[in-house]
């Protein structure tokens, strides 16, 4: 009969740490799903790019970018690199 109340509370805590986990997990899924957009996008503009002479360095500064706010960042590295 001990080992119910152990198995219940194990269970309980469990569950707490699975809801305190979730969170920061679905913010790195975002970000990663953010960085692997922005890598992609790096790549077909400088792949397609190039026709038209358009192209972005790939390095750390423009990875960090890319990766951090995604599309909307690689947009702001084509207009910063063309307009300013």
């Amino acid at each position: 009969m001990e080992y119910i109340g152990y198995f219940l509370i194990s269970i309980l805590a469990l569950i707490i740490l699975v809801k305190i986990f979730a969170w920061p997990l679905t913010i790195l899924i975002k970000l990663v799903a953010n960085g692997v957009m922005g890598a992609l996008l790096l790549f077909l503009i400088n792949a397609v790019g190039s026709l038209f002479n358009i192209s972005i360095g790939i390095n750390a500064v423009t990875a960090l970018i890319a990766g951090f706010f995604g599309i909307p960042g690689v947009i702001f590295l084509i207009v910063f690199k063309n307009f300013l």
